[in-house]
Formats: structure tokens, C-alpha cells, sequence
């Protein structure tokens, strides 16, 4: 968790278009020291069964910006499209059955001594994200 001069982040997916977590997904988180700094990666994660990474590295003292990248194309291709399927009328059978977003890249601003938790809410053709709990 965080101490007092460093924050900590953690995340979860929900695949929204089956009500279930996206389990397998990469996950690399990147940290800079300001607006105007180079990113920095730290390593990355893949999501459990449960759709959460339990082990993002820490970040280094004097972040203020972090940036999460969520590899979801391999996830769709394997897990999604048999869900899609199943489904009459699903979108990947309307379709070339191309990924409509390959990757989710989330930036957002840190404090010290804070705890950030951010679901991504993911389906086939759009996100949202927040800052949970």
C-alpha cells in the first residue's frame, strides 16, 4: 500500500457485454515525476479470475501522473468472441470480427500518501473508467 510520500494503484475489468471479469489481461503501468517528464515503466500485471491484479509494482516517490495500459485484443480474441457466439445477433458476427479498440490506455494525476483504485468497465465497441474504492 502507500506510505505517505508515495501512491499506490490498483485495478479490476468487468467485461460489461457478459457481466463477468476479464480475466487474462495485460496490464503495464507507467509513472512520471510532472506533466513534462518521460514516462517511466514500472512492469506490468495480467488480470486473475476474479479480473484483478493483485501485484502492480509500487511507485516511486515524486510521482504525480501514472498511466495504465490495458492489452485487451488477445482477451477478445479468445475469451469474448466464443462468449459473441453464443449470442444471437452479437456484434462479432455482424462484423469483420476486428477488434474495435486494441488496447485502453488510462492516464490520471496521483497524490501522496493516496490509494487509487481504477476499474476499467470494458465491452466489445466501448469503456469507461473510474476511480473506485
Amino acid at each position: 500500500m502507500s506510505t505517505s510520500t508515495t501512491a499506490s494503484v490498483s485495478t479490476h475489468i468487468l467485461d460489461t457485454s457478459v457481466g463477468r471479469p476479464a480475466e487474462a489481461v495485460a496490464v503495464q503501468l507507467s509513472a512520471r515525476s510532472g506533466r513534462d517528464a518521460h514516462w517511466q515503466a514500472l512492469g506490468g500485471s495480467a488480470t486473475d479470475a476474479d479480473g484483478r491484479c493483485k501485484d502492480l509494482p509500487a511507485l516511486p516517490e515524486g510521482t504525480t501522473h501514472v498511466r495504465l495500459d490495458f492489452a485487451v485484443e488477445s482477451y477478445f480474441e479468445k475469451f469474448a468472441k466464443k462468449q459473441a457466439d453464443a449470442q444471437q445477433d452479437a456484434p462479432a458476427n455482424r462484423d469483420s470480427g476486428a477488434v474495435f479498440f486494441p488496447e485502453v490506455a488510462i492516464t490520471f494525476a496521483v497524490q501522496p500518501g493516496e490509494h487509487y483504485h481504477v476499474p476499467l468497465l470494458l465491452n466489445p465497441f466501448g469503456y469507461s473508467v473510474y476511480r473506485g474504492s
